[in-house]
C-alpha cells in the first residue's frame, strides 16, 4: 500500500473527510467530525493509525512486529501500522475498516442510517 491508497481507502467510506488539525503535513480521516484514522503521508516511513478494541488491538501488536501502540494517542484503544510490506495490504484495509465501523457504532441512530451503515455490515 502506497499513500495515495492509503489516502483512497480513508475517504472510500461513507461520510469520510480529509482534514488537518495538527498541520499540512497530518492527514487526519475523520466521519461526523470524530478521527478514525490518522497519517503522515508524505513521511518516510509510511505508517497510519487506527482505533482499535482494547483486547484485539493487544492481540494485533502481539502478532505482528508491524503494529505498535498508537503513537501520541490512547495506546489502549488505537495501534500504528508500519506500512513496511510485513502486513498484507488487505489486512491493513480491513484494520483500517474496523476503525471507521467502530467509530461509526458509536454515532446517535439517525446519523448511522444516514451514513447507509448498519451493525452487521
Amino acid at each position: 500500500m502506497d499513500p495515495v491508497e492509503l489516502r483512497d481507502h480513508c475517504l472510500s467510506f461513507a461520510g469520510s473527510q480529509e482534514t488537518f488539525p495538527f498541520g499540512s503535513k497530518t492527514s487526519v480521516f475523520k466521519v461526523a467530525g470524530r478521527m478514525f484514522a490518522l497519517s503522515q503521508l508524505a513521511a518516510d516511513s509510511l505508517r497510519v493509525s487506527v482505533k482499535c478494541e482494547p483486547s484485539l488491538a493487544e492481540a494485533l501488536r502481539a502478532a505482528h512486529p508491524a503494529v505498535l501502540p498508537g503513537y501520541h494517542l490512547d495506546k489502549r484503544h488505537w495501534n500504528t501500522l508500519i506500512i513496511d510490506g510485513s502486513l498484507p495490504d488487505e489486512a491493513m484495509r480491513n484494520m483500517i475498516e474496523d476503525s471507521y465501523d467502530l467509530v461509526v457504532s458509536t454515532l446517535p441512530r439517525a446519523r448511522r442510517l444516514a451514513l447507509g451503515w448498519h451493525a452487521d455490515s
